[in-house]
């Protein structure tokens, strides 16, 4: 019985995607979506200022560009931006297409681990996006920003993630793009695959302490070969 235990403890379980930058090629919608809003209170940024802050989610990322630009806000005046930035994505979706191997790599992982979304993008629009992308039926779970108090970096959607799969967090592996999702999945004891397709390199990645970093999906063998050892 404990040689049985200790091999079972290291099967992986589950398998958890980010969305954004992960999967699907989503980066230029979102940095327009925040752009055309932020313009409407006399806000003007980078969009690489945009772009290295997805993944902490709408409000956070408001909350950030106002306070570097010294406007005043609160959590009202977040909520009505947040708000009609989801107006302005839901209209864009159409625009968003998958990473090259995405649908190889999902396809690869289908019955072999349960596998969950856990996304920093509003529940409408990635309701749609998986609708649209015929995706849904890969995931045993989906969890979006909306369902969490704490938003990427801290763990708390991949651990919801695994409970929701009902799998240990030591024996699921997160797959992300951004900083934050690495140091969420790190916080939650996870394994984590880094994906360099997002805006950070491969080293700032590696530096957050990703176990695999690769440059894109297509590395779809060396992703497996990692997960299943």
């Amino acid at each position: 019985m404990k040689i049985l235990r200790e091999a079972n403890s290291l099967m992986l379980d589950a398998v958890i995607f980010d969305w954004d930058g992960t999967l699907a090629d989503t980066s230029f919608v979102i940095v327009e979506s925040f752009q055309k809003v932020l313009s409407e209170v006399g806000c003007f940024v980078e969009d690489e200022f945009i772009e290295r802050l997805i993944g902490i989610g709408p409000k956070n990322t408001f909350r950030e560009v106002l306070k570097a630009k010294g406007i005043p806000f609160d959590d009202v005046m977040l909520e009505g931006l947040v708000r009609e930035k989801i107006t302005i994505q839901l209209g864009m979706t159409g625009r968003i297409s998958l990473f090259d191997g995405a649908i190889e790599l999902l396809n690869s992982l289908c019955g072999r681990v349960r596998m969950a979304l856990a996304t920093m993008t509003n529940r409408k629009v990635i309701d749609k996006l998986l609708l649209e992308k015929r995706l849904g039926g890969y995931f045993d779970a989906v969890i979006s920003v909306d369902e969490v108090s704490r938003p990427k970096p801290n763990p708390e959607i991949f651990l919801r993630c695994a409970l929701r799969l009902k799998a240990r967090p030591e024996d699921s592996a997160v797959i992300e793009d951004s900083i934050f999702g690495v140091k969420a999945a790190k916080d939650a004891g996870m394994k984590c695959v880094a994906i360099a397709t997002g805006a950070y390199s491969m080293e700032e990645l590696k530096k957050e302490g990703a176990d695999l970093v690769v440059v894109s999906l297509n590395e779809r063998e060396k992703i497996l070969n990692f997960l299943f050892g």
